[in-house]
């Protein structure tokens, strides 16, 4: 029904940038927040980023100044602007969007998640 598509994540160097983009496709109504979580190995998945439909962003903490969420809801996109990486912030980056789904299907809003990129900073 719904996919999520991520991609631009890879290897670059302590202190460089990547932008991870993640596409929503499928028969949708309407996508509500939308965000950006990562799993480093042997470690639990965690929030990154979200951004509501009216563009209100929240921040883990430890990214806040260096990365920046952002979306075009005409194409059902979420970008995630990494500045500054840092080695521990090696990890599967994954997206995540509350979907609605067509009205006439009476489902309402499902959650659903990418397969994730890998991005890799190397010291």
């Amino acid at each position: 029904q719904v996919q999520l598509v991520e991609s631009g994540g890879g290897l670059v160097q302590a202190g460089g940038s990547l932008r991870l983009s993640c596409v929503a496709s499928g028969t949708i109504f309407s996508i509500n927040a939308m965000g950006w979580y990562r799993q480093a190995p042997g470690k639990q998945r965690e929030l990154v980023a979200i951004i509501s439909s009216g563009s209100v962003t929240d921040y883990a903490d430890s990214v806040k100044g260096r990365f920046t969420i952002s979306r075009d809801n005409a194409k059902n996109t979420v970008y995630l602007q990494m500045n500054r990486l840092k080695p521990e912030e090696t990890a599967v980056y994954y997206c995540n969007a509350d979907v609605v789904l067509p009205p006439s299907w009476g489902v309402g809003q499902v959650n659903y998640w990418g397969q994730g990129t890998q991005v890799t900073v190397s010291s």
